[in-house]
């Protein structure tokens, strides 16, 4: 079955909308190593919709955030602080699933959830442009 571009877009808007409503039931439970997972994974959905729009490809995680950087964050089409947390999310989302003995708290994952939250709205906007 093929899917058109707006479909695909549509897609991963949605899975970033219920990744975010995800990571904030999970905050309620303070099960903060998998909020920094789920609000990383909610920006990345979002990251890949807006490639979708602009015929952009990445195989990697860390592909994302180098076209992110190069592509929308020197360009000055987003500004430098989503480039920042989009790093800091994907960093964390690191350390919190693969290092050992990495246990994230409330005080520093809990500000990620309204940064995040606006980091989707802000690239949504740039996609309906």
């Amino acid at each position: 079955m093929s899917y058109s571009k707006e479909d695909l877009i549509k897609y991963r808007l949605e899975r970033a909308d219920e990744t975010l409503v995800e990571a904030k039931l999970l905050a309620e439970n303070e099960h903060w190593n998998t909020v920094a997972n789920r609000l990383y994974y909610a920006c990345y959905y979002v990251m890949i919709a807006l490639f979708v729009k602009y015929d952009f490809s990445a195989s990697t995680h860390s592909g994302v955030k180098t076209m992110l950087g190069q592509h929308f964050i020197k360009t000055e089409i987003l500004p430098l602080e989503i480039g920042k947390l989009y790093n800091d999310l994907f960093n964390k989302r690191q350390e919190g699933d693969y290092q050992d003995f990495q246990k994230f708290d409330k005080e520093i994952i809990e500000p990620l959830i309204k940064q995040s939250e606006n980091f989707i709205e802000t690239v949504k906007k740039l996609i309906t442009n």
